[in-house]
Parts: structure tokens; C-alpha cells; sequence
């Protein structure tokens, strides 16, 4: 099971660099075929092998030589790793696969907002519904109606802190709030939110501390948001108990 789950997830994250590449440029993510940025090469089968042709081919498209970026390796052995977990902690059941399911959302958006300052629809749309539908599975109505009313309240709060903040807060991160209540549930989406705000403000002061970012700058959030997410869909409620435990409650 482990080294299935293994392989599988280098697969996804193969495809999931097909999304950070193309959705930020409105391209379809399945036709044409996977090219060299550089050269327009296209890659044959061998050359895209998910972690091994990388290594094959030290780091260089084989028709031009330019350097291929260490996010395509990256992002494979990432999505490797959260499939392998979800596996090993959960087995074949509907915790491990909306496990795996919101690895492959969050990973894209992660670097896509990073390197492009947006959150696409294209990923968080489709992810309500299928945090909805996995909510449903594993706690029939009555946690599809959970997973709704989170979603809901989740998008809400981000919602609220835009307006307040006249613009601080983009659309993205609202959707993908909401993508991650569908998911999540009630209380978990919470402590996924703090967790979120913790580690966005943290990095944030760290960056205007060492000078790499001013006080209006713009810095996303939906990197620190999608940790927050992921963070909150397997610990949020062990983490809300010795919270709660710490304060006697």
C-alpha cells in the first residue's frame, strides 16, 4: 500500500505541475501535451517520468539544455509523500482519499498564489463540490449539511476581514476558505484558519523584519492558508482539544 499510494502521488504531482503551469495562463491543462517552456520540445514518455527524469536528465530538457525548475521534482515528491501519508494513517477508506483529494487542491494553490498572486477558480470551485461530496460520504446528511455550514461560515470570516481591510483580503482566499470548510467540517475549519492567520502573520513579519517586504506590500496568503487547511484536516481536533485542555475547559 505504501509504495502504491507512493507512486500514485508522484503521478498526481505530475499533473499537478501541468496545473501551476497553465491554469495562471488560461491554458488547458489537457491538450496539448507537456512541452519544454523553453524550447516548445515535446516531452517523450521517458522524459516524463515523474522524480526519475529528473535525475535522467540532470536537471535539462534534452532537446535544448535549458534547466528545468527543481518545482517540477518538488511538487512530485510532495504529492508522494501527503498520498503515502494519507494512506498509512487512514488505509483505503474516505478519510484517506479526501485526504489525498485536498493535498492535490492545496499543493497548486500553494504555488501558484505564490509565484502568480492568485487563488484560480478553476481549483476552488470544483473543490467545494468535492469536499461536499466526500462530506457526504463519510457522515451522510447530516455531514454534508456540517461541511455546507462551515464552508459558508468560513468564506464568511474572510469575507468580513476584505471588507474591513479594504481589499487585504482577495476573492481567492474567500473561495479557497470555503473550498476548505466543505472539507474540514465544524470545529477543524477553524483551527485551520488559525492556523493560517498564525503562520501567514508570522512569515509576513519575518519579511518586513529582514527587509524583503514593506509595510504595503502585498504578501499572499494563500500559501499559509492552504498549510493552515491541511494542518486543521488532520490534527484540528487533537490540536482543539489540548487547547481546550490547556485552559481547563
Amino acid at each position: 500500500m505504501p509504495l502504491v499510494a507512493f507512486v500514485l502521488g508522484a503521478l498526481f504531482g505530475s499533473f499537478a505541475n501541468v496545473l501551476i503551469h497553465r491554469l495562471p495562463r488560461g491554458e488547458s491543462v489537457i491538450w496539448p501535451g507537456s512541452r519544454c517552456p523553453s524550447c516548445g520540445h515535446r516531452l517523450r514518455w521517458w522524459e516524463n517520468v515523474p522524480l526519475v527524469s529528473f535525475v535522467v536528465l540532470w536537471g535539462r530538457c534534452a532537446a535544448c539544455s535549458a534547466p528545468i525548475s527543481w518545482r517540477y521534482p518538488l511538487v512530485e515528491l510532495l504529492m508522494a509523500l501527503i498520498f503515502t501519508y494519507a494512506a498509512g494513517r487512514h488505509g483505503l477508506s474516505w478519510d484517506g482519499l479526501s485526504t489525498a483529494a485536498l493535498g492535490m487542491l492545496l499543493v497548486p494553490v500553494f504555488f501558484i498564489d505564490l509565484e502568480h498572486r492568485i487563488v484560480p477558480d478553476r481549483i476552488t470551485l470544483p473543490g467545494m463540490a468535492l469536499g461536499l461530496g466526500f462530506s457526504f460520504a463519510r457522515g451522510g446528511v447530516g455531514g454534508l449539511v456540517e461541511a455546507l455550514l462551515a464552508g459558508v461560515a468560513a468564506g464568511g470570516v474572510l469575507m468580513l476581514v476584505a471588507l474591513a481591510s479594504h481589499g487585504g483580503m482577495g476573492g481567492g482566499d474567500i473561495k479557497l476558505a470555503a473550498m476548505l470548510g466543505s472539507f474540514l467540517g465544524w470545529p477543524r475549519v477553524a483551527v485551520g484558519l488559525f492556523v493560517g492567520v498564525l503562520v501567514g502573520g508570522l512569515v509576513a513579519l519575518g519579511l518586513l523584519l529582514a527587509g524583503r517586504k514593506g509595510r504595503k506590500d502585498f504578501i499572499p496568503f494563500g500559501p499559509a492558508l492552504a498549510l493552515g487547511g491541511f494542518v486543521g484536516m488532520e490534527w484540528g481536533s487533537q490540536l482543539l482539544h489540548a487547547y481546550l485542555r490547556a485552559f481547563g475547559l
